[in-house]
């Protein structure tokens, strides 16, 4: 898997596509960074016996685009109850940042892969170019593999991150003075 902090740093770049009330909402970026790091409530199952390659295991459903498609949904809610254009905005950016958490870690090079279509299809998936080393999972996080693993994401991950924030916030329309 990725590290939280570059699932975070990749809700923060999607999150760049929103409409700037949205964006001045410190509501929203909890929302988003939660979105993006939740799906891996999973690995709690590891302490109960939970098989990693179950429907409930580490990048089971949790990880799914149906998952993804929930989560985002549901925090779109929890700040825009109704649906109407500027709600279905949030929630389609919600989301994509839910989603950012799967697609992140199938481009790991360790684990299973990822149960893109669960619970349809518990098949794992990988990307078949897998350049972020893949992250130790808790405290063994704060060692020198974990910054191994912190360096390697912010070459693949923290940096085209920083260039499509930069992109999506500066060519949406939505920060440009003369678009209004």
């Amino acid at each position: 898997m990725a590290s939280v902090f570059s699932h975070a740093v990749a809700a923060c770049a999607i999150g760049q596509a929103a409409p700037d009330h949205q964006r001045s909402d410190w509501r929203f970026w909890y929302l988003a960074v939660l979105c993006a790091v939740f799906p891996d409530i999973d690995v709690a199952g590891f302490a109960f016996g939970v098989r990693y390659d179950s429907l409930w295991g580490h990048r089971g459903i949790t990880h799914s685009l149906l998952f993804a498609g929930v989560a985002g949904a549901l925090a779109a809610a929890r700040l825009r109850p109704r649906w109407n254009k500027d709600g279905l905005t949030l929630a389609a950016i919600l989301i994509v940042v839910a989603a950012s958490h799967g697609v992140l870690d199938a481009f790991t090079n360790g684990g299973l892969g990822v149960a893109f279509f669960s619970p349809f299809d518990r098949t794992r998936y990988f990307f078949p170019w897998t350049p972020i080393e893949v992250s130790p999972i808790g405290v063994a996080f704060f060692s020198l593999r974990g910054l191994e693993v912190l360096k390697n994401e912010i070459a693949w991950i923290w940096m085209p991150s920083l260039a499509a924030g930069f992109f999506l916030r500066r060519f949406s329309g939505r920060s440009n003075p003369a678009s209004r």
